[in-house]
Parts: structure tokens; sequence; C-alpha cells
């Protein structure tokens, strides 16, 4: 074996294989020239784009179709003027913009307002058909309300209101809170009685200034002359009418005498002399 220690070679350091890279200058025309492309493409992007969004606007803003006639139904308690000022209506829209039926729940928040139906006709115009709420008594509940002949209280009586209608007394707010359904039956009930009062009995509802609503008896009514208590029940309202309409003129003769007529019988009228 080869003694290496005493051997007279010496090893050569290896120099690190180096690559020298030099560096080119940078061309900064060539830079210049290539920011100078990408700005005026840029540029004129941005004038392309603007250009597009003023044609769109120009064309969207154009009217095909300009609203010029509004046709509205007859109304009692609306005015046209009313109707158009609540639908955001108005002669010069564009018809095909229109929002129907954001326009008709805006007639809708008005209580006269029952429904109503709206319809555009091209070219130029739209109608606009309502039905109204017709009151047929006065509820008091501490604030005064309209009652309508579906048994809904609608609206608040302000001042201008007609007021020649029987008030309906007896319900409280609190009611339609509490037993909202009862109440509701009971309402409806009463627009029962006063339409068979109109068909059967329209002397008697003349006369007839309140009507009373008691949960456990029932409809009692009040004549306006001597606020005479006519008792009618909760039930066969027709019956009850019908029969007592036959002799109502001769006990109005004798109205001083008498304390109350009660009607919550099957086949007869009691009648309770003071």
């Amino acid at each position: 074996m080869r003694d290496f220690a005493n051997s007279s070679y010496q090893r050569r350091k290896v120099a690190p294989n180096r690559v020298k890279v030099q560096r080119k200058p940078l061309d900064l025309k060539k830079h210049l020239r290539l920011t100078k492309w990408v700005a005026t493409g840029l540029g004129a992007l941005a004038l392309v784009s603007g250009i597009a969004y003023g044609g769109y606007r120009a064309i969207t803003s154009v009217t095909l179709f300009s609203l010029k006639s509004v046709e509205v139904s007859n109304t009692k308690h609306l005015s046209r003027e009313e109707i158009l000022g609540l639908a955001g209506i108005e002669p010069g829209k564009d018809l095909l913009r229109m929002n129907l039926k954001s326009m008709g729940e805006h007639i809708l928040q008005n209580p006269w307002v029952e429904t109503v139906r709206i319809n555009r006709y091209f070219p130029d115009s739209v109608s606009i058909a309502i039905t109204e709420r017709e009151p047929v008594a006065i509820v008091n509940m501490g604030f005064i309300y309209y009652l309508d002949k579906k048994g809904n209280i609608f609206k608040v009586l302000n001042q201008g209101d007609k007021l020649d209608f029987p008030v309906i007394t007896g319900f409280s707010e609190e009611d339609l809170g509490s037993d909202p359904k009862g109440t509701r039956e009971a309402l409806e009930a009463t627009c029962d009685l006063l339409n068979i009062l109109h068909e059967k009995g329209a002397l008697i509802l003349a006369d007839v200034s309140e009507i009373h609503y008691d949960k456990g008896y029932g409809f009692t009514l009040f004549t306006a002359s001597g606020a005479l208590p006519i008792k009618v029940g909760s039930e066969d309202f027709s019956a009850k009418v019908e029969r007592f309409a036959r002799i109502y003129q001769n006990l109005m003769v004798q109205l001083p005498s008498i304390s109350y007529i009660d009607l919550d019988y099957n086949d007869k009228i009691i009648v309770k002399k003071s």
C-alpha cells in the first residue's frame, strides 16, 4: 500500500468554475416606447368605453312609448288628481318602464281603495280602475271608524266625513288584539243585520241611531226617537226583522209608553210597557 503521508505529491487547489455575466445597459428608449404604447392603448380603450356608455345612455334615454293619456274610473271619495298623485304617474313617462305593480301598491295605501287594476295600452295610454269601500256604519271604539259591508274597519273619521250612518258600539280596540277572530265574526254579523234591516225593515233602519253588541247576549237596536231598546239577539235576524216590520208603525205610535221590545224569540215579540 502506498504511503501518501510521505509522498512528495501535492494537491493543487482547483479554482471554482465561475462564468462572468456581463450586464447589458438598459435600453431606455425601448422601455419608453413600450410605456407609450400601453398608455395609448389604455387611452383608446377608455375612449371607446366612454363612447359606448354614452351611446347606451342615449339609446336608453329615448322614450319610444311616451305616455299621453290616463283613463281613471269614476270614484266617489277620491279625485282623479289624488289617484294620479298616489300612483306617481304623469304624461311624458315611458310606458315600458312603468312599474304597474308598485303603482297599484301605492294607490292601495289609501283607506278608501278596496281594489285597483292598472293596464297599459301601447303606444301611449294607461287605465286605472278602482273599487272603493262603501261605509255602512260607524264603529265607536274610542276613535270613530267607518265599517264597510264586508265587516272591515277601514278608516278613522276626519273632519268633513259623513256621519249619517248607524253607530255601532260594544267593540273595542282591545278586542281586535285579544280576540281578532271572534271580533271579526261579530263585525260580519253586524253587517248581516244591517243588510237584512235594509232589505226587510227599511223603516226600522231609518229610525235606528245605534246598534249595540254584547258578547253574551247579541245585538240591541236603539231608535233615534226616544232611544227605545229593541233586542234582536245573535241569530235568525231575517225572521225577527220581517216579523217586527209588520207591526213597527203601530208600535211607534205607542212609543212613549214602551220600555223595550224583545224580538229574541222564534214566534213572538215581547213589548214591555213602562
